[in-house]
């Protein structure tokens, strides 16, 4: 398969259990056939780690607002769309496969956001906790003021 940003050959590269398509030497940009991405794209998947230092060619100029062609199907363009909803990482999707291909750098922003996403629900479980717990106090006290009342 041809690289669709510097048009290199990809090289298989497997990580665990899953096997990707990588320009190594070139761009490197990752290609991930449909439903790979989401097996690397947050921090605690450690599969995901080997694939952020691809060598690539720093001298390579990568005209990033070309349209791309999809490597594994034939006359098909690459759509660019926001990976979630908090429109950080921009990628390339092919509406035939539903394949990804993530430029340099890309998936480690992707692993970011998904380290905020899950940190952020985290601190709201314990604010939702906090919260339960001084109502409860509050709720305690009540009951204990009246039963002094009655008392």
């Amino acid at each position: 398969m041809k690289c669709p940003a510097c048009f290199n050959e990809l090289c298989q590269m497997t990580v665990g259990q899953l096997t990707v398509d990588v320009c190594r030497g070139g761009c490197g940009g990752i290609w991930f056939d449909a439903f790979e991405l989401p097996r690397v794209d947050e921090p605690q998947e450690s599969a995901g780690e080997w694939l952020l230092n691809i060598e690539l060619d720093p001298s390579l100029q990568i005209n990033y607002t070309r349209k791309r062609s999809c490597p594994k199907c034939a006359d098909i363009k690459l759509k660019r769309h926001y990976f979630s909803a908090k429109r950080r990482v921009e990628v390339d999707l092919c509406p035939g496969c539903g394949g990804y291909w993530l430029d340099a750098g890309e998936l480690e922003r992707i692993r970011d956001e998904m380290g905020d996403t899950a940190r952020q629900k985290e601190v709201q479980a314990v604010n939702q906790t906090r919260v339960s717990a001084s109502v409860l106090r509050y709720i305690y006290q009540m009951k204990a003021a009246a039963r002094d009342a009655s008392a």
